[in-house]
């Protein structure tokens, strides 16, 4: 026996494409704030080199190992 449990109608919203999205582009949550203003020079390379991974590899975070693999391309090493 069994059961199908019914949902009713209009209860589910779809958040992953909402009608408006070709007017307004949705926002894209990040890691770190997206203003780079009041950093060092060297600290806005390493922001830049790593909005650069994220968005070159679709990741909205990134691991400690993600990071320390940007910061050696950066040339770092210890």
């Amino acid at each position: 026996m069994t059961q199908m449990l019914e949902t009713p109608t209009g209860t589910f919203v779809d958040r992953r494409h909402p009608e408006n999205a070709t007017i307004v582009p949705p926002i894209e949550r990040r890691q770190f704030g997206n203003s780079h203003e009041g950093l060092s020079p060297e600290a806005q390379e390493l922001a830049y080199a790593i909005d650069s991974y994220k968005l070159r590899h679709r990741r909205r975070f990134i691991t400690y190992e993600e990071m320390l693999t940007v910061i050696r391309s950066l040339g770092y090493h210890k």
